[in-house]
């Protein structure tokens, strides 16, 4: 058969494809977008936002087996400073975003094994001044609140409740432009950097592909979650943070040497610093909201599935909500989906936010945080098992045994399919995040308080199953003890019988033998 010649080829595939070797509709959308460059000329402006997998094997706090987990970052597009990153076992959600987007507004808090090298070193403004307003120490990193943040066409960042979160802190989420790598560069080169001055000298690195790793990097992971976010925070304070930028030099200064700490300095130097920090009721402003018509008399409100309750909705109990717009008489319900023990009522006439615990948790003792995920499989496991409770307190024991109550604590890391295991590994880690992104005032089970810093705290090495078991045991002794009407008394001691019939007993020093009304003057 004739073979077309080489030119021809070429021809039919310029045609098809472009020149650029993209196909044309592609091209053609990315013309109409380009429009005028962007100039970057204050901290804040825009902030970069990307997820990727972490290169290096880490240990879950569950199990302690090697697992992967994904690092979300924020970069200031004019500094280069890495202002807020995330570690999540699976890749993030839209909570997780929101809540890496509050971290950029609050100050990082100076950590227990900082030096004071690390504290607030902007001058113009003292690190005292910030401390007083932070209500502690604040490390040397800059916090502010992003007008625009760019990322790729991920279904995260186009979740409803991140357009809801855009509009709460006043920020633009803008993503980046098809066939237009350069909108987002700075965040891709930012995690090379990453991993060849800090990931590449990690136990348990796993490199690029099969010929940049250990033989194990698995059996090499020594790190567990917590260590490598304290590892990566101190990196970026201490390191990245006084690094050389190199071709990243500003236009105005192209022979000067700057860092992100110093760039950072110049700005506030020739622009001031709002130093705007919000307030703690900012994490109930970006949780997911929900509108609940009814407040019921005797079970509370219900959210996705589960009743909460809390004495403070005693006066608004058979109320409707005063509540204009779209959602009318609808009360403000905010929850955490990586924590459904808690979720948070808005007060309308003080404008404060209260607690609701769930009504299934028992009044003492402990119960592992779970998730949304949790709560469907919960109510899917009752519906085929047929269970129609007059209370969420009937719910609970199915809760433990989804949790583990009925796989012994010994046979988990083994018997349990690795699904199950990474589903539980991710569940104590989004419910350790919850509890430290919860403000001081909002209190835990048994009114415990969370700690006013975000101290990082090591899990024990299998936490869930042990209070799994311990919850399933007390919730079992409790129902026991509450169907039993009186509680007999116990029963005597050996031996009291004779000690009360011992005719040889003698008498005790202040008895005496003489019969009362018998007495007479021994004169």
């Amino acid at each position: 058969m004739p073979v077309p010649a080489r030119e021809t080829l070429r021809l039919v595939w310029k045609e098809l494809f472009g020149p650029g070797g993209a196909r044309q509709r592609y091209a053609a959308s990315s013309a109409r977008t380009s429009g005028q460059h962007v100039i970057v000329h204050r901290p804040g402006q825009v902030v970069v936002l990307d997820t990727t997998i972490l290169p290096v094997k880490v240990l879950d706090g569950v199990f302690g087996e090697p697992v992967s987990v994904h690092l979300t970052t924020g970069l200031d597009a004019y500094t280069h400073s890495a202002v807020a990153f995330r570690l999540t076992l699976v890749s993030d959600s839209s909570i997780d975003v929101a809540m890496l987007l509050g971290d950029m507004m609050m100050p990082l808090p100076l950590r227990e094994d900082w030096g004071e090298e690390l504290e607030w070193p902007y001058p113009g403004l003292p690190a005292t001044v910030v401390a007083e307003f932070a209500g502690r120490k604040v490390a040397a990193l800059p916090f502010f609140t992003p007008e625009t943040v760019t990322t790729d066409h991920g279904s995260v960042y186009r979740h409803h409740h991140l357009v809801e979160v855009q509009r709460v802190i006043g920020t633009n989420i803008l993503p980046s432009r098809v066939l237009r790598p350069t909108d987002k560069q700075a965040i891709e080169r930012a995690f090379g950097t990453f991993r060849s001055l800090l990931f590449e000298r990690l136990l348990g690195y796993t490199g690029v592909d099969v010929a940049d790793r250990g033989p194990d990097p698995e059996g090499d992971a020594v790190l567990t979650v917590e260590q490598m976010e304290h590892e990566i925070a101190t990196w970026i304070v201490t390191i990245w943070q006084n690094r050389k930028l190199g071709g990243h030099a500003p236009a105005w200064g192209p022979g000067e040497e700057h860092s992100p700490n110093s760039l950072m300095a110049v700005a506030m130097g020739q622009g001031g610093f709002a130093m705007q920090i919000p307030a703690p009721e900012l994490f109930f402003e970006l949780l997911p909201i929900t509108y609940v018509r009814r407040i019921d008399p005797g079970r509370g409100v219900k959210v996705r599935g589960l009743f909460y309750d809390s004495p403070v909705l005693d006066d608004f109990r058979n109320q409707p909500s005063a509540r204009g717009g779209r959602h009318k008489r609808g009360w403000v319900i905010r929850r955490d989906p990586r924590d459904r023990r808690y979720t948070f009522f808005h007060d309308p006439r003080t404008e404060e936010w209260h607690t609701l615990r769930w009504t299934g948790l028992p009044p003492e003792g402990e119960v592992p945080c779970f998730g949304d995920a949790r709560v469907t499989e919960l109510l899917r496991e009752a519906k085929r098992a047929g269970l129609a409770p007059r209370s969420d307190a009937e719910l609970l024991p199915v809760l433990l045994e989804l949790i583990g109550g009925l796989i012994p604590v010994a046979s988990w890391p083994t018997q349990m399919p690795k699904k199950k295991r990474a589903e539980h590994a991710r569940e104590a880690l989004q419910g350790q995040a919850a509890a430290a992104d919860r403000p001081p005032a909002a209190t835990t089970d048994a009114g415990r308080e969370r700690p006013t810093e975000n101290t990082v705290t090591a899990l024990p090495a299998a936490p869930r199953p042990v209070q799994a078991v311990q919850a399933l045991d007390a919730e079992r002794r409790r129902r026991r003890e509450a169907t039993t009407a009186a509680k007999p008394d116990l029963p005597a001691r050996l031996g009291d019988s004779y000690r009360r019939g011992n005719l040889f007993l003698l008498p005790a020093a202040d008895e005496t033998d003489t019969p009362e009304g018998d007495e007479h003057d021994p004169a």
